[in-house]
């Protein structure tokens, strides 16, 4: 059973994307937007620049499916993570606002 073969990827090309989208990075940061806003956009573009080193230059692209999604499945898991752990993390956020806000109030004699 013979293999094809598959065609070399441009990699300079791949590589401008990067680049671009590196420059759209630094151009969200300073867009008039609010933080999560921000936040989310260049959660976007790291995860298309992530895949796109991931396709190409982890040649996941020419792999069976099943390769690909074994090398996402981390990615599912840290995203569930997140959501699980947010809820502790604005708890902490809360009191620690709570806290700061008692010890900065005037002494009343």
């Amino acid at each position: 059973m013979a293999t094809a073969e598959h065609k070399h990827p441009n990699y300079m090309a791949i590589f401008w994307y990067l680049a671009i989208l590196t420059v759209v990075e630094i151009a969200v940061i300073y867009m008039p937007l609010s933080k999560f806003t921000i936040g989310a956009l260049l959660c976007a573009l790291a995860l298309g620049k992530a895949a796109l080193v991931a396709m190409y230059f982890m040649h996941l692209r020419f792999e069976a499916r099943t390769l690909g999604l074994i090398a996402v499945t981390p990615l599912v898991i840290a995203t569930l993570l997140v959501f699980v752990l947010l809820p502790d993390g604005f708890a902490v956020v809360k009191k620690t606002v709570g806290v700061k806000a008692a010890t900065t109030e005037p002494a009343k004699h």
